[in-house]
This record gives C-alpha cells, sequence and structure tokens, in this order.
C-alpha cells in the first residue's frame, strides 16, 4: 500500500461542547494554550509567599520604586506583602483596623488643674485624629469626660489628653484610654473585598488604598452595607471613609453594599437599589460639594464599577447592575430652574437593561473592551452590549458550575498571550477547580482540564508588576515539621534552640510555656568560644567566661561528648545533657538559634516544642514563571496534554476537514514531531471503530527533542493522537508534525 504524509491539521481550540467525532477542534486539554494556531504549553508558577491567609477574597497591586505591594483580602483581615520586579518578598505585614472612638476608659485624673467644665475640648495623643469631649475638672483634678466628637483613626488602648490651656491653663498628669471603637472592619466569611487607590490632593497628600469587604460572597445581592476603608498606600493602617471635609460635612461614615472605584479624580461608592455616589473631585472626605452626587439608577443593586475613556465626557465610568448596564459621564450642564441657574455634573446613560452578571469579580477590561459572564451567556460593551459566541464551552461551564458558589466565579488577563480567564467551582467544589479561557487574540476558546494551576480563589493580572499572580485554594493544614528543646524565659519573646535547619519564620511554635498562636517571627544565630576545663564522665565544665552561651547551644570540643547541649548555667559552670567522653581542655564552640515569637513566653523553663505548620494558609501565586511548579527550591512537573481531532479516513483524513466517505481505517506507521520542545514527551493513538463507541488507547510513545521520527503500527477508523509533557522542566510548542499512514482494513470490529 502506497503511503500518505499528512500533517495535523486540527484547528485551534479545545471544543467541549458537542460529539468528539463532529468535532475540528482539540477534543481534550489540560494546561494548554494556543499560538499562531498551534498548541502550547501555559508557563509555570512560583510560590511568592506560602503563609497569606485564606481564602483569599481579593487581591490589589500598587507598584512604586520597583517595590510591588501585594494586598491580600482575607476573611478576617487584610495584609500585604512587599516584592521587588523577580517577585522576592521581605515578608507578609497584617493591616490594622481603626476607627471612631466610642467609649472611653481608665480616666487619670492628673493635678493643679483649674476648676471648671470646658466644652468642646479636643483629645490629644493617639493614633488618631478629631476626637473632642467634655472635660470637668473639680478639686483641681480631671472627673469626667465625655466624648463629643469620635474622631478616626483611633485604636483600642490609645492613650488620650489635653493640653492645659484648654481646661484651664493650669495642671498636669490627666490622661484617659480608648475602650471602644467603630473601625467599620467585621471578620466574616462573607467578605469580599474591593480595591482601588486615588490621590487625596485636598487633604493629607498621600496615595490612599480603597478597600470595600462587603458581604457579598454568599449571594451577589446581598443589600448588608459596609464602610469603606481608607489609608495611606504605603501603610498598615485603615480606617472608615468618611464625609469630614468640605462647607457642610456631615461626619457620616460611606458604606455600601457593593463597592468602590475610582474615575479619578472622583471615588465612586455605589449599593442597593441602584445607588451610585461619588466625592467631591480629589477629596474623597468631601461626599457634599457641587460636584458630588448621589442618585439611585437603577431597581437592583449596582455590584460593579470600572472607569472607561470618556473622551470630552472624562471621567466617565460604567457601572453593573444585576439586570442594567450604566454609563456615567461628568458633563456640566447649567439649566436655569426657577429663575435660578443650577449645575449638574454628571450624566446617567442605560446602555442595557436587560443584562445580567454572573458575580460581582467576572467583568475585566481588555484593550477599551469590556468582557464578563453573564447568567447564561458570555457578553462584552465596545460601545453596545453584545453577546460572545462561544461554540467551544458554553455548555461545558454553564452545566458544571457550582451555581450555590456563583460569585467565587473571578476573572484574570494574560495579555502576553491575548487571554482572558474565568476560573470557576464546577461540579460540587466549593471553591474555584478550573477554569475557561478565551484567546482575544486568537478568537478561540479552550480550558484548563480541572488543572492544579486552576484552583485559585483570586487574582490580579500583570501590570508594572509582569507576571499574574492567583491565590491558591488549597488551605494548609496544622502539622508537626519537628520537635525540639526549647529555653524560654517567662514574659519574653526569645526562645533559644539548638542549631536546626528545619526551623523557619512563620511556623506556629506549641508548648507548655508558649502561647497558643505564637510564631517565629525572627531567627538570630547566638554563639561563644571560651575556653573550658572538666572531668572525664562528669555533665558539667568550667569556661573561662559564660558570656553568649545560652541554654540549649550545642557545645563541641575536646573532651565533649556527642551532642552535647547546655542545660543550666550557673556562674561559669555549665551542666550539659550528655556526660564528658574524656578529659575537657582548650576553646570551645557554643552555637544555637534564638528565636524571636509573636508573643511573650509565660513560664521560664526548659521543655521540648513542636514547630508547627499554620492552619487556614495559602499560597499567593506568581504565574507564568518557569516551566514547573515552585515551592522554595522545590519544583514540580505541571502535566501539559492535548488531544487532537479525528484523523480517520471516515472523516476527512488527517488533514481534511469533510468527510470524503473512504470507509478505511487509518493505519499509522511513523510520527515525525516538530516541536520547540524540552524534555521528554509521550503520545498515544487512541480512537475507535464508531462514534459511539469505547476508545482503544496504545501504551505511550516517547520522544525527545533530538528524535526525528516514531515508527509503529497502529490502527483506528476514527483516530486521534494525545501528546503529553509530565517532566520537570518540560515544555512544548508544536509546529507542523507529519504522520506517515496507510489505507487500513475496510471492515471495521465491534457493535
Amino acid at each position: 500500500m502506497v503511503k500518505k504524509v499528512f500533517t495535523i491539521d486540527t484547528l485551534p481550540g479545545v471544543q467541549r461542547d458537542g460529539t468528539i467525532f463532529d468535532m475540528n477542534f482539540y477534543t481534550d486539554a489540560r494546561w494548554v494554550r494556543f499560538q499562531r494556531g498551534r498548541p502550547r504549553k501555559v508557563g509555570g508558577y512560583r510560590a511568592i509567599v506560602s503563609s497569606a491567609n485564606g481564602y483569599s477574597r481579593g487581591i490589589y497591586v500598587n507598584s512604586v520604586d520597583g517595590v510591588n505591594s501585594v494586598f491580600n483580602g482575607y476573611n478576617n483581615g487584610l495584609e500585604v506583602v512587599d516584592i521587588n520586579n523577580l517577585g522576592i518578598g521581605a515578608g507578609i505585614n497584617q493591616f490594622t483596623f481603626t476607627g471612631l472612638v466610642l467609649t472611653l476608659n481608665t480616666l487619670v485624673g492628673g493635678t493643679l488643674y483649674t476648676n471648671g467644665t470646658y466644652t468642646n475640648v479636643a483629645l490629644t495623643g493617639g493614633s488618631g485624629s478629631g476626637a473632642k469631649a467634655t472635660i470637668v475638672v473639680a478639686g483641681a483634678t480631671v472627673t469626667t469626660v465625655t466624648l463629643t466628637a469620635a474622631g478616626n483613626g483611633y485604636a483600642v488602648g490609645n492613650t488620650l489628653s489635653a493640653t492645659a490651656a484648654t481646661i484651664g491653663g493650669t495642671g498636669s498628669g490627666f490622661s484617659i484610654k480608648v475602650a471602644t471603637i467603630n473601625d467599620g472592619f467585621t471578620e466574616s466569611d462573607l467578605n469580599l473585598w474591593q480595591f482601588d487607590s486615588t490621590f487625596d490632593s485636598q487633604g493629607s497628600g498621600n496615595q490612599l488604598l480603597l478597600a470595600h469587604p462587603g458581604q457579598n460572597l454568599a449571594q451577589i445581592d446581598q443589600t448588608t452595607v459596609t464602610p469603606v476603608l481608607a489609608g495611606n498606600i504605603n501603610g498598615t493602617t485603615l480606617s472608615p471613609l468618611r464625609d469630614t471635609s468640605g462647607t457642610t460635612p456631615t461626619g457620616d461614615i460611606i458604606e455600601v453594599a457593593g463597592g468602590v472605584v475610582v474615575l479619578h479624580p472622583y471615588v465612586f461608592v455605589y449599593g442597593d437599589n441602584g445607588l451610585i455616589k461619588n466625592c467631591v473631585a480629589g477629596n474623597p472626605y468631601d461626599w457634599n460639594g457641587a460636584d458630588a452626587n448621589e442618585t439611585n439608577v437603577s431597581s437592583t443593586k449596582i455590584v460593579k464599577g470600572l472607569p472607561v475613556r470618556g473622551g470630552s465626557n472624562a471621567p466617565s465610568g460604567l457601572f453593573w447592575s444585576l439586570d442594567s448596564l450604566i454609563r456615567v459621564s461628568y458633563t456640566p450642564t447649567t439649566v436655569t430652574v426657577a429663575g435660578s441657574p443650577q449645575t449638574f455634573y454628571w450624566r446617567y446613560d442605560i446602555i442595557s437593561s436587560q443584562s445580567s452578571i454572573m458575580s460581582s469579580q467576572c467583568v475585566i477590561e481588555y484593550d477599551g473592551i469590556y468582557y464578563w459572564i453573564g447568567v447564561d451567556r458570555f457578553l462584552l460593551y465596545n460601545g453596545v452590549v453584545k453577546e460572545i459566541k462561544n461554540t467551544f464551552n458554553q455548555n461545558y461551564f454553564f452545566d458544571n458550575l457550582n451555581y450555590a458558589q456563583q460569585q467565587k466565579v473571578f476573572v484574570n488577563k494574560v495579555p502576553r498571550f491575548g487571554e482572558i480567564w474565568w476560573f470557576f467551582p464546577s461540579g460540587n467544589s466549593e471553591e474555584c477547580n478550573d477554569c475557561i479561557i478565551y484567546n482575544v487574540r486568537e478568537d478561540v476558546w479552550y480550558d484548563a482540564g480541572e488543572a492544579l494551576g486552576a484552583r485559585r480563589t483570586a487574582g490580579f493580572f500583570s501590570q508594572v508588576f509582569h507576571y499574574p499572580i492567583n491565590a491558591g485554594a488549597t488551605l494548609s493544614e496544622q502539622e508537626v515539621i519537628f520537635s525540639a528543646s526549647i529555653s524560654a524565659t517567662n514574659a519574653s519573646a526569645v526562645i533559644t534552640i539548638a542549631p536546626n535547619n528545619l526551623v523557619a519564620v512563620g511556623q506556629q511554635v506549641v508548648s507548655a510555656s508558649i502561647p497558643s498562636g505564637a510564631l517565629v517571627s525572627l531567627i538570630t544565630p547566638n554563639a561563644a568560644s571560651p575556653t573550658a576545663t572538666g572531668t572525664s564522665g562528669a555533665s558539667t565544665i568550667v569556661v573561662s567566661s559564660a558570656t553568649g552561651i545560652v541554654k540549649n547551644q550545642s557545645v563541641v570540643g575536646t573532651g565533649i561528648g556527642v551532642g552535647a547541649i547546655v542545660t543550666t548555667i550557673v556562674g561559669t559552670t555549665i551542666t550539659l545533657s550528655v556526660v564528658n567522653s574524656g578529659a575537657v581542655s582548650g576553646a570551645m564552640s557554643f552555637s544555637g538559634l534564638s528565636l524571636t515569637l509573636s508573643a511573650n513566653a509565660t513560664a521560664t523553663l526548659v521543655e521540648t516544642a513542636s514547630f508547627e505548620t499554620v492552619a487556614g494558609q495559602v499560597i499567593l501565586w506568581q504565574h507564568e514563571i518557569g516551566t514547573d511548579e515552585v515551592i522554595d527550591e522545590e519544583a514540580n512537573a505541571i502535566e501539559s496534554y492535548f488531544e487532537t481531532s479525528d484523523l480517520g479516513f471516515v472523516a476527512g483524513g488527517p488533514a481534511q476537514t469533510a468527510p470524503v466517505g473512504d470507509n478505511f481505517w487509518v493505519n499509522l506507521e511513523r510520527v515525525e514531531p516538530d516541536f520547540i520542545q524540552s524534555g521528554t514527551m509521550t503520545f498515544q493513538v487512541t480512537g475507535r471503530p464508531y462514534a459511539q463507541s469505547n476508545d482503544v488507547t496504545s501504551d505511550p510513545y516517547e520522544f525527545e527533542p533530538t528524535t526525528g521520527k516514531i515508527d509503529m503500527r497502529q490502527q483506528r477508523r476514527e483516530i486521534r493522537l494525545r501528546f503529553k509533557s509530565n517532566v520537570s522542566g518540560g515544555n512544548y510548542e508544536m509546529g507542523k508534525v507529519l504522520l506517515s499512514v496507510t489505507l487500513g482494513d475496510s471492515r471495521p470490529y465491534g457493535n
């Protein structure tokens, strides 16, 4: 039989909808993308930090002077890790939530004050500002402090006072503590964070981080209002955003059910009943000026807002309600009402009143076009709302989505390859475990094939930091890493242990003398090198100087027993954990580690402690870097494979797109790989005699980057090829693979 040579001419994209035999696209794939119409492996990912609090419910990145601050919002708080442009960081810092003073306690009255009642007294001290009180002085001491203005930015335990000039002009020693505050933040598993930033040009002169922890995770239409939080973006403190500036401040906390977005220089908030509200230009603390506004433009909740190019009507923004898309534009217009001119600054246009949105996290802008998922289709806005055609995996997505967790659907993008990634929880999964990908550049769809790299809960796309960041969906469990003897001192945060390569910052230390939840925050080597004498068989030695010697140091020197550890220190007499193996003389080497913990010890003793992982933590991943999954120094292979469309003669042949009626098997005799390839790859031949029969799959055939051909004899009537890379360092881009085939048997087997 004359051999024919074909190329694999499967069309780009992975088609999940429809039957396998009816597809001209790739029929299956995992961790594969398409470029120039050909499949290639998706990039690897590396752990930035392994101890972020999880699950992450919102990520935001701010870049200044080569430092990328990665903000991670989770159920019980907010944290930030600063990394350079390589993704290398300096640890995680937790945010503190400060707020309005509610109550005061622990009054110290002071002495020599002038008796009287003093009103509107500014309280000094503490972390905040703006608190005022009525202060009563009797018997030359402060006897009563009644709060009249709550201020903002205070923390529980702050010590406040007042200048003598404001309470009579004499006296000293008055103080009072902050007992309770309203910090605007509620710990909740329902918290879903939205972030943005703005410049406070009228007040502090700082770039502000704006954060809204809405309790929307379970229901997109949740109506519970929560405050917008604000603070210096270079700090670690947030307070409720309030209307405290301008000519008519109300003092109200800015709180909504939806979220926050900045249309520079305006801050917009939005929420239930179509609420859209904005501050004065450049002043996020003034919500009552001429160009501030509040209106309800829809009957349903506004769940997302994004800036849009406004041209002459800048700034402008798009706002998604549950059933509408609204455009807001800055268009100052002066009209005469009842003989008086009035200026209206904002225009609200309903782009569509019959739209929908799957989740508040599923909208993204790509080159001026806005993409999102509706409740039953994929949509875009490019001046008008349009459906995105998807014949590849629309049913795959909507049929497999866990609708009970639809608010966890979130979007990211990889502009390097023209991709928009929608992560979603499929089946019974309560967290995202797959994603579908729309390649804008290639105009094709595919998915991650439930790859491990798709198990993410939040993300942020590449900008100055040129790697996408995504948060892992696997919570750590509390597990013992190792156990060791520690020496603890009551009321001290420093413990000592013998040298140990397993100890690391962030580990939890568990023992009787250490408070629950204490973590290692700093590791400092300690050492000493005195001379010493001692008797063979004794467990003590006498050193020339005990300076630098601490409990749990290891000891090495002439006559010292193997594994000796310092157990007690009395003057220059040192007791060891083992007896001397001989006469002790000469210089000794004492070495150990001093560990600073996040809490003070409650007793002074030497005891065994376990060093454990902390439960409930996740990894923040830097994507599109290398080819493997990398955690610290450990690299793990990422499985990537793709399967062609049917290449049988009954489907038109390996390089045809329409059946030609040749009822023959394909007898595959040779495959000539054409890959840009790293590491070993395999391929398998699979297929069936009829469209609804079971597949028969061959054993894997291995090939290397230098392999010219693979000879075989495989026959299928309907035939497909599956190529796979699953080795550390493995990578590939497919070119034009050649197949040598002959006509096989004309009588297919089976039913």
